[in-house]
C-alpha cells in the first residue's frame, strides 16, 4: 500500500535528515525508572516501558514513518531545554515543563492525570532539588494540558493566593464545556483515536503521532486565578518574566504562546509541533480555522523571532538555533495556509471534500519536512474538515440530500449486490487484489445489514488491521486497529470518564444546557409544560427551567410573566455536582437534608425520568 492509497501526505520526507534524533535526545538528564506510574490503588495509569519494542527495526506491521515518529516520541525522561527550563517528556500524551524561578519552579501544562504529573515533578526534584511550585500555567483548554494539576499543587495553596494559576482568557469556559455536551460520544471515539485499550506492540498500538497515548489516572481542574487577556501582556512570576500572545481559535478555542525574553526561549503551546495537527480531530470537535492558525504563527514570528534562540512546545522536542526555529515556525505556518487556501480553491472549482482529499498534496519543500507529516492530523481528513467548515455536510448533489440511514441503505445495497454471502465472496477477491478501501466500504454495508455475519466480521477485521498497519497517521492506525479488535472481541469500552473538577467548573447555564441535550424530546413533548426553580444556597444563584414543546429553556432568576414553578429545589451547587456525578441522588439529599424541596415532588420525578443516560459504549463499526 502507498501513502496515496491511505489518503495521507503525498511524496516523501528526507530520510537522510536525522536532526530530530539529535534534538529529541539533547539535554537528557535521566529517565523515570521503571517507566511505570500507578494510582493509589496500584492500577497502572501509564507504562512507558511498554514501548521498548520501538527500539527495534520497523516491522511490516507498521508504516516506517510512523514507527520513526513513535520511537522519537516514546523517549521518556527529564530534559534540559536551556539552563533554567526543563521538560519531562514521554510520561503522557503531552509534555510538562518546569521553569526555575527565584524561589521555586513554574509548572507549564501539568499533563492529563495527577499521578503522572506527580511522578514528573518528583523526577525533576530528584535531579534539580526540591523546589516548591510557585505558579502553574495552562497553555490552552485541552485536558492533556491541565488535568494533572492536582499532582503538582494543592488547591488550598491556590485558593490562599500563594500559587497563581495562569491561563488564556476563556480557558475555564472551554475547558469545562468542550467535552460536556457531546462528551460521551467524544470519549468513546477517543478510545478509537488513541487506542489506549489496544495491546502495545509492533502489530498493535505504537503511538498516535502527537504522543504515545493518554494516561488513565485522576483528572482534575483548578480554576485560573490570572487571565491573559491581550497579546503583549507581560507578567513576572517568581522572577520569571513572560510576554504572552493570545491565539484563540487555533489548535484550541482558548490558547496562547509566550516568550521568555531573558532566556530567549519561546513556548508555542500546541500551535507548532513536529506533526501536522488536526483541523478537525477524529474524536470530534468544532472545526478549527487553519487560516487563522497561519495568521497567528505569522504574528508569532513577527513578535518573537528576533529574540528567540529556542522554540519548545507542549508536545515533542524543542528546536534550537534562531534560523532553524524561524524555518520551523514558517513551515508550520505555510502548511496550514496551504491546506486552507488550496482546499478553498478546489471548493470553488466544484470539488467535494472527498475529491479534495484525493487531489491535495503539499509542495515538495513541505513534503520533505518531517514536522508537517500527517502523523496526527492527516492532510486527507484535514482537507475534508476545511470543506466541512465552509460547505457543511451536503456536497450539492441532490442524490445525497435525502439518503437512507446506514442500516436501511446497507440492507438495500446488500440485496442489490446479490446477498451477504455473495458480497463477502467478492470482497475476499478484492482483499486478495489489495483493494482494501473498497473491501472496507462494501463489508460495512454487510455488517450494517447483518451484524452477525461471521465471514464479514472476520474479513473486515483483517481489512482494518492491514489498513491500520499501513497508516502513517497515528489516529488512523488506532481507529482501524480498535475497529478490528471490536469486531473480533466485542466492545472495548471507553478508557476515560468525565472528572468531578470539570463538572464543578461548569457555569450554571452550562449545567442546565447539559441537561437539555439529554432530554428525550418526544417523551418530553408528551409531558407538556413544566416549570422548575433551582436555588443554589452556596452561590446565591436562582434559575428557572421551562419545559415546553419538548425543549428545555434555562433562564436566570424568575420565569417571565410571573409563572409559578411546579417545584422549587434549594441546594448547594456542590450538591448538584455530586448528584450529576453519580456520587449521590436527589432522593438521598432530600431525605438527609442536603436539599429542600417545595411543591410537587412528582414534577421533579417527571423531569428526572425525561433525561436519557448517555451510552459510553455505543457501537461504531456495527449498528
Amino acid at each position: 500500500m502507498s501513502d496515496s492509497d491511505l489518503g495521507l501526505v503525498g511524496g516523501g520526507p528526507d530520510w537522510d535528515d536525522e536532526r530530530d534524533f539529535a534534538d529529541a535526545g539533547r539535554g537528557f538528564v535521566a529517565r523515570l525508572e521503571p517507566g511505570v506510574v500507578r494510582d493509589a490503588g496500584g492500577r497502572v495509569v501509564w507504562d512507558a516501558d511498554a514501548y521498548g519494542f520501538l527500539e527495534q527495526e520497523c516491522p511490516p506491521s507498521a508504516h516506517p514513518s510512523l514507527w520513526r515518529q513513535s520511537g522519537l516520541v516514546a523517549r521518556q525522561g527529564l530534559y534540559e531545554v536551556v539552563p533554567g527550563i526543563y521538560q519531562v517528556r514521554g510520561l503522557d500524551l503531552s509534555n510538562i515543563t518546569f521553569v526555575e524561578g527565584e524561589r521555586g519552579v513554574v509548572v507549564v501544562d501539568p499533563l492529563i492525570s495527577a499521578e503522572v504529573a506527580a511522578a514528573a515533578l518528583e523526577l525533576y526534584r530528584e535531579h534539580r532539588g526540591v523546589r516548591p511550585v510557585t505558579a502553574v500555567i495552562y497553555t490552552h483548554s485541552h485536558v492533556d494540558h491541565f488535568g494533572g494539576v492536582r499532582g503538582v499543587v494543592d488547591p488550598e495553596e491556590v485558593a490562599a493566593g500563594r500559587v497563581p494559576v495562569i491561563a488564556p482568557a476563556g480557558f475555564l469556559e472551554h475547558a469545562a464545556s468542550e467535552n460536556v455536551f457531546t462528551g460521551t460520544a467524544m470519549a468513546r471515539r477517543s478510545g478509537y483515536m488513541y487506542g489506549a485499550a489496544l495491546p502495545k506492540g509492533p502489530a498493535g498500538q505504537i503511538g498516535c503521532g502527537l504522543g504515545q497515548t493518554t494516561s488513565t489516572g485522576t483528572v482534575g481542574l483548578i480554576a485560573p486565578t490570572l487571565d491573559i487577556t491581550a497579546t503583549g501582556q507581560e507578567e513576572t512570576v517568581d522572577g520569571v518574566r513572560m510576554v504572552f500572545q493570545l491565539t484563540p481559535g487555533t489548535e484550541a478555542p482558548a490558547e496562547m504562546n509566550f516568550h521568555f525574553p531573558d532566556l530567549r526561549v519561546l513556548c508555542v503551546a500546541e500551535n507548532a509541533c513536529h506533526t501536522l495537527h488536526n483541523v478537525l480531530t477524529l474524536r470530534g470537535a468544532l472545526v478549527r480555522d487553519p487560516s487563522a492558525w497561519a495568521r497567528y504563527l505569522t504574528e508569532t514570528v513577527r513578535l518573537f523571532a528576533d529574540a528567540t534562540d529556542v522554540v519548545f512546545a507542549s508536545h515533542h522536542w524543542p528546536t534550537w538555533g534562531r534560523e532553524r526555529a524561524v524555518r520551523f515556525l514558517e513551515e508550520q505556518r505555510d502548511a496550514y495556509a496551504y491546506l486552507h487556501d488550496q482546499s478553498v480553491r478546489l471548493i470553488n472549482a466544484g470539488h467535494t471534500g472527498a475529491e479534495i482529499a484525493e487531489e491535495l498534496r503539499f509542495p515538495p519543500a513541505l513534503e520533505r519536512a518531517w514536522h508537517v507529516r500527517g502523523y496526527y492530523g492527516s492532510l486527507s481528513h484535514n482537507a475534508k474538515a476545511v470543506y466541512q467548515r465552509y460547505m457543511g455536510w451536503f456536497d450539492g448533489n441532490p442524490a445525497h440530500l435525502w439518503q437512507h440511514e446506514p442500516v436501511e441503505a446497507a440492507r438495500r445495497y446488500v440485496e442489490f449486490m446479490g446477498g451477504a454471502d455473495t458480497v463477502v465472496a467478492k470482497a475476499r477477491k478484492s482483499y486478495e487484489d489489495g483493494d482494501l478501501r473498497w473491501v472496507a466500504e462494501v463489508l460495512a454495508h454487510v455488517l450494517f445489514a447483518e451484524p452477525g455475519h461471521a465471514g464479514a466480521r472476520g474479513l473486515q477485521a483483517d481489512t482494518f488491521e492491514r489498513l491500520g498497519q499501513g497508516s502513517e497517521c497515528g489516529p488512523w492506525r488506532n481507529f482501524y486497529l480498535v475497529g478490528a479488535a471490536e469486531l473480533r472481541e466485542g466492545i472495548l469500552g471507553t478508557p476515560t470518564r468525565s472528572a468531578p473538577d470539570i463538572l464543578a467548573a461548569l457555569t450554571a447555564r452550562q449545567v442546565f444546557q447539559s441537561m437539555a441535550v439529554r432530554l428525550n424530546g418526544p417523551r418530553a413533548a408528551e409531558a407538556g409544560r413544566l416549570l422548575l426553580r433551582w436555588e443554589f444556597t452556596d452561590t446565591g444563584e436562582a434559575w428557572s427551567l421551562l419545559l415546553s414543546n419538548g425543549a428545555l429553556t434555562p433562564m436566570p432568576g424568575d420565569a417571565p410573566r410571573g409563572e409559578r414553578p411546579a417545584v422549587t429545589l434549594r441546594l448547594a451547587r456542590t450538591t448538584l455536582n455530586a448528584v450529576l456525578g453519580g456520587r449521590t441522588t436527589f432522593a438521598a439529599e432530600i431525605a438527609g437534608g442536603g436539599a429542600v424541596l417545595d411543591g410537587d415532588v412528582q414534577a421533579l420525578l417527571t423531569f428526572g425520568a425525561l433525561l436519557d443516560a448517555p451510552d459510553p459504549d455505543f457501537a461504531i463499526v456495527t449498528p
